[in-house]
């Protein structure tokens, strides 16, 4: 079905989500963006993380599935393309979970629950002591799902650069470990001095961190200030009417690093007249939040419209969206295998050799 190769000599990269609903703009700006942008130029890796979903939605593994089909949706809607990008199960790739079970012994306790990113959730979701083992092993979990694929490069937003930060400490301690690379070896030369593992960089989007319609927290489904990727124009329309700005009238001078104004800047693509805003805004020159946010929502639902009609597509069609995952695992698999095999060999696993094939 796919053109997309598991032998590419391009750049490799890997990014993905976990399927706790529907995406929306902050995801667009942070990550799938600048993945439709590397699609044809690199080989990349798409990975839908259901397996860490479990971590805190263990009793819902009906909302988990569904779930995950719909982040499918929305990736072929933001313009994902099958042909040249592969989109894959956690759950499908044995080699993870393998790869997980290593990483753990190379990664003390107490600097997994130093994890700032992890810390917030435990906060913003009110887990207390409550969570289970898995929730901090979903840290390490994360490790695995991008090191299995050895890529160069992760698209992601700015609040997961310290879970990366984390996987560059694995392959480094691996390598090193495993591998005999020196530890004051620059990150650029650890493959070509043994290592099985690149140290990946980040590749933060073009907005790290969209700003909800709330106008004060990062824009989140679990805080009910999003816009989704599946919003109708009204919807668009009704949510971007609600941003919080604060100013009261059309001629007070306004603060142009609201919320409002980043929407602005992120999806107004007239640059002239972004500045034009800017400058009356900041003035108080009779210009009210009402026009721009008008305008604003004008923008995304330009911005919107052909994800809605490439979503449309596969709606209500969920053969075809098992068959995208379906070729994409068997692809994933294979690279997956090969560096399971690769760390094996390194580390001194008696192993021999196996094949995964879907029937």
């Amino acid at each position: 079905m796919s053109t997309a190769s598991a032998n590419s000599n391009k750049p490799r990269i890997l990014t993905g989500d976990t399927p706790t609903g529907s995406l929306h703009l902050g995801h667009w700006v942070g990550s799938v963006q600048r993945r439709v942008e590397l699609q044809r130029s690199h080989d990349c890796y798409f990975i839908i993380a259901n397996m860490h979903a479990y971590t805190t939605r263990l009793a819902k593994s009906d909302e988990i599935r569904r779930d995950s089909i719909e982040i499918v949706r929305d990736y072929l809607a933001m313009g994902i393309d099958p042909e040249c990008a592969t989109i894959f199960l956690q759950s499908e790739i044995p080699a993870i979970a393998e790869l997980t079970f290593l990483f753990a012994m190379l990664i003390p306790f107490n600097r997994v629950m130093r994890n700032p990113t992890l810390k917030t959730e435990i906060e913003l979701k009110g887990l207390g002591e409550t969570y289970s083992f898995g929730f901090p092993l979903y840290a390490v979990g994360q490790t695995a799902d991008i090191l299995a694929f050895r890529p160069v490069g992760v698209p992601v937003g700015e609040d997961q650069v310290p879970h990366l930060e984390l996987t560059r400490e694995v392959a480094r301690r691996f390598n090193q470990i495993f591998c005999h690379v020196d530890e004051h070896a620059e990150d650029a030369d650890h493959t070509t001095l043994g290592g099985v593992f690149p140290i990946p960089r980040a590749d933060v989007g073009k907005v790290g961190r969209l700003g909800g319609i709330d106008g004060v927290n990062k824009m989140s489904k679990s805080l009910n200030n999003a816009i989704y990727i599946s919003d109708s124009a009204k919807e668009v329309e009704k949510k971007v009417k609600k941003i919080f700005t604060g100013r009261q009238t059309a001629t007070e001078a306004g603060d142009i690093n609201n919320v409002l104004f980043q929407y602005v800047r992120t999806f107004i693509t007239d640059a002239a007249r972004v500045q034009e805003l800017e400058e009356k805004y900041a003035k108080g020159d009779n210009i009210g939040d009402g026009h721009i946010k008008l305008e604003v929502a004008a923008a995304i639902n330009a911005l919107l419209e052909p994800m809605r009609e490439r979503r449309a597509k596969y709606e209500g069609n969920e053969d075809l969206v098992m068959e995208i995952l379906k070729a994409g695992c068997a692809r994933a698999n294979i690279v997956a295998e090969e560096t399971l095999a690769r760390v094996k060999s390194k580390a001194n696993l008696v192993s021999w050799p196996r094949a995964l094939a879907y029937v």
